[in-house]
């Protein structure tokens, strides 16, 4: 390698992490406004839940509100990205969802629709109790706790015996502890149940599908690994946080071109959404293609020209556009 190379990679190196370290501490700060409501399945408007919605770059920027009669919520001073949404109602599951917050134009109103808790022992399983043992599960999962994890994720199963998703937190652990026969046992029954579940069935059973994919994929059985996550984009055809969320998957087993396939599907089934172009840059960072990766940067800069993520992007590009022809990129 010649020696502007290495200089170059140094650069572009240091320029992405200060860029980041710079950027996370006022990561969810901004302008932004979001907002919708809580309904039933019937569409009745629930009052009192509880909406909380946590900026995924950093989990300490956090808001919660409660519904007011109409079931309406909303949110103000939000930066822009990508941030996680939980709904939680007595009575009711709770459910958790993605957003994309932009503070350059007005965010569509989310609409969430809750489903009632089934019976269980005569009485209505929705206590604080149980959300607790299950919040300690997510977060001993966090930590790398996976045994832990399992044990209170089955806690909550035995209490809650309708809430058959929580399976999918208990496949995540064992395929984390590298038992994959264990963890695809487990989304199977995930799949089984989501065939009468009438409301989040379809979105279970993706999940569950591409949870086996990634199983497969960390054995190095790549064709496996395809197979279901093609089924798991096939059952939910329109969800691109499904197919972003497999492309994330490959992309952290390096496997970059199978991560770009679904990165572009991700763009092809939400043009407007700028995340999938930006990860679609890294990508081609990490395949040393200086032309796709200019490519893919400049259309996230149309769609986000504003934030830390943009100011990240923009340097990126300038970094490659000034680099020696030919000059490798950081494969990190």
């Amino acid at each position: 390698m010649k020696p502007n190379s290495f200089k170059f990679i140094g650069l572009l190196t240091i320029l992405f992490f200060c860029s980041a370290a710079a950027a996370l501490p006022q990561a969810g700060h901004g302008i932004g406004r979001i907002g919708g409501a809580v309904v039933d399945l019937d569409g009745k408007p629930l009052e009192g839940a509880k909406v909380s919605i946590v900026f995924s770059l950093n989990d300490q920027f956090k808001f919660e509100v409660t519904t007011n009669a109409k079931g309406e919520w909303s949110f103000l001073g939000l930066g822009t990205g990508n941030w996680n949404m939980t709904a939680k109602a007595a009575g009711y599951m709770p459910v958790t969802q993605a957003l994309y917050v932009s503070q350059l134009g007005v965010n569509p109103k989310v609409t969430v629709k809750m489903q009632k808790m089934g019976r269980t022992g005569g009485g209505m399983i929705a206590d604080d109790a149980s959300f607790a043992v299950l919040e300690k599960g997510n977060q001993l999962f966090k930590d790398g706790k996976y045994d832990e994890a399992i044990a209170s994720f089955q806690e909550f199963f035995e209490k809650n015996s309708t809430l058959y998703q929580v399976q999918l937190n208990i496949g995540d652990c064992y395929r984390e502890k590298g038992e994959y026969d264990k963890a695809v046992e487990t989304y199977a029954k995930v799949i089984e149940q989501s065939k009468t579940d009438l409301a989040g069935g379809i979105e279970m059973n993706a999940k569950a599908l591409a949870g086996i994919g990634n199983c497969y994929l960390k054995q190095k059985k790549l064709a496996e690994a395809q197979d279901y996550f093609k089924k798991s984009i096939e059952s939910s055809p329109k969800d691109e946080i499904l197919a972003y969320n497999v492309g994330e998957i490959l992309f952290a087993n390096q496997e970059y071109d199978e991560a770009i396939r679904y990165f572009e599907l991700a763009g092809k089934i939400k043009p407007e959404w700028p995340d999938s172009y930006l990860r679609a840059g890294y990508v081609y960072l990490n395949k040393a293609d200086n032309a796709k990766a200019i490519e893919k940067f400049e259309k996230f800069l149309k769609l986000e020209p504003e934030g830390e993520r943009a100011a990240l992007a923009r340097n990126i590009l300038n970094a490659i556009k000034k680099s020696p022809a030919g000059a490798p990129l950081p494969r990190s």
